[in-house]
């Protein structure tokens, strides 16, 4: 479910909200009860819910660790031994 986040332009009070994309707009301030409640534009913001979502799934320390990890038997064109395909 998207997070969105709301600011009033009258007196400035900020919130972010977790809505349907389907559900209307808010507009009615909830600090001043005006009509300046509008939507930022920010970055996307979501929340995993539901069966089939881990905790590890997308924090660090569990993922993929190619990147991490380096070779003890780096490929002939970084100083391995064999020949280089880009070579041949």
């Amino acid at each position: 479910m998207p997070i969105y986040a709301y600011r009033c332009t009258e007196c400035g009070f900020e919130k972010d909200v977790m809505r349907k994309v389907s559900d209307p707009l808010l507009t009615t301030c909830p600090e001043c009860n005006t009509e300046n409640f509008s939507k930022q534009l920010t970055a996307p913001g979501f929340q995993l819910k539901g069966s089939g979502w881990y905790a590890t799934d997308f924090k660090g320390g569990g993922g993929c660790k190619a990147a991490d990890a380096k070779s003890d038997n780096p490929p002939p064109c970084q100083g391995g031994t064999g020949s280089c395909a880009a070579n041949s």
